[in-house]
């Protein structure tokens, strides 16, 4: 297989600690008490429209501060879907959670340009970094989450070591099965070269009550835990 040609600093190059922006954090799921979690002041809201999932959102949604960017999930919809959900929900950004291709990536792009897209890829045990190589240029961020039976909601994490090999300099979100018992390892890990292009943190059901109905209390001692504002 021919190597992959990103013209990016290797991770040999890269420092053995690392400066990154600020954090982010990203609550998706979100369906029962979108307004009370929104009061914490997260950096995303993602609202899934797949309509397997538990937490699957129709009707009408909770008023959102502009801070606070609405990300819309889905599976493999048509983008005929995905264009009119934008529009009923004033989603800024998409998160692609199935096969999408990178000319479906490229037609969204093309057909709603200021649209932000998160291509998602799943993680067991070791990754195929040669799988980002056709999204570099048709996605704005890369979500990494744990591989299991559904895309996404799996509630556990895989091994974050394999980010050791991220070869892009997109910025990405770190997901799949997070939660409290993490935030001493997710602080070990920022500390690694790996975590340079870690954009945010994207949690979910370690966070509920029930599927869609988030732990108020939980969100606010994590997000004060990791420091992020």
């Amino acid at each position: 297989m021919a190597k992959m040609d990103y013209n990016y600093s290797t991770k040999k190059e890269r420092p053995s600690t690392v400066e990154t922006a600020p954090l982010k954090l990203k609550v998706c799921g979100m369906k029962k008490n979108t307004s009370e979690i929104a009061g914490l002041k997260p950096d995303y809201l993602g609202f899934i429209f797949w309509d397997k999932s538990k937490r699957h959102f129709s009707g009408p949604m909770a008023a959102v501060p502009h801070t606070i960017k609405k990300v819309g999930v889905f599976v493999d919809a048509a983008i005929q879907t995905v264009l009119e959900r934008i529009e009923d929900y004033n989603l800024l950004l998409v998160q692609l959670h199935g096969k999408e291709t990178p000319e479906y990536c490229a037609e969204l792009k093309k057909r709603v340009n200021q649209i932000q897209i998160i291509k998602v890829l799943s993680i067991k045990n070791d990754f195929d970094f040669e799988a980002l190589l056709p999204y570099e240029s048709v996605c704005d961020f890369y979500l990494f989450d744990t591989k299991g039976k559904l895309p996404g909601g799996n509630g556990y994490a895989f091994d974050w070591g394999v980010l050791k090999e991220y070869p892009s300099t997109k910025p990405y979100f770190l997901s799949g099965g997070i939660g409290l018992d993490e935030v001493d390892s997710l602080k070990e890990f920022m500390t690694r070269p790996e975590a340079k292009y870690c954009h945010a943190i994207d949690v979910n059901s370690k966070f509920e009550i029930e599927p869609g109905l988030k732990d108020v209390k939980k969100v606010k001692e994590f997000k004060s835990a990791l420091s992020i504002k």
